[in-house]
This record gives structure tokens, C-alpha cells and sequence, in this order.
């Protein structure tokens, strides 16, 4: 689960976890199938699709030194319907 850095939580993806679909942050250079085997071993739940885009760094600067954030994944996990993610699950909290 080193992969994984966080669930995201905006307008948007709580307007998914409606649609069973949950989305988190992880590092850019894990993929597609890793995160899935991950989430299917640690949160017990089948994963139909995976979508992801990479989300640019932001740009940093300290002095006359210019410098930028590393940049990173967003994978937005669509489970089948009857599972969830207890810990991302809205209705619970």
C-alpha cells in the first residue's frame, strides 16, 4: 500500500461515490494493474474499471532558485456494485 498516498476528497469525487467510483492520489510510478491487485487484496473488493490521469507539479521558488514538486497520479477506482471502501464511504460517517 506504499503506492497509495491519500483519498481526494472535491466536488467531484464525492459526487462519484454516488456511482460507487472512489478516487485517491498515488505515486506516479505505479500502474494501472499494481494499484488494482492493492486495493482488491487490502480492502477486499472487486474493481471493475481504473481510470487515471497525471496531474502536473507546481512550480516552487526559494530565493533566486527556482524549483517545482514532483507530479503524480489520480486514479479514480470504479468497484462493482454491492462493494465499497468502508473508510471512503460517506454514508458511514
Amino acid at each position: 500500500m506504499d503506492g497509495i498516498k491519500y483519498a481526494v476528497f472535491t466536488e467531484k469525487s464525492l459526487r462519484l461515490l454516488g456511482k460507487n467510483q472512489y478516487t485517491s492520489n498515488v505515486k506516479s510510478g505505479f500502474t494501472k494493474t499494481e494499484i488494482k491487485h492493492w486495493v482488491e487484496l487490502f480492502f477486499g473488493v472487486k474493481v471493475v474499471a481504473m481510470n487515471s490521469h497525471r496531474l502536473p507539479g507546481k512550480g516552487r521558488r526559494m530565493g533566486p532558485i527556482l524549483g517545482h514538486t514532483m507530479h503524480y497520479r489520480r486514479m479514480i477506482i470504479t468497484l462493482q456494485p454491492g462493494y465499497s471502501i468502508p473508510l471512503l464511504d460517506r454514508e458511514t460517517n
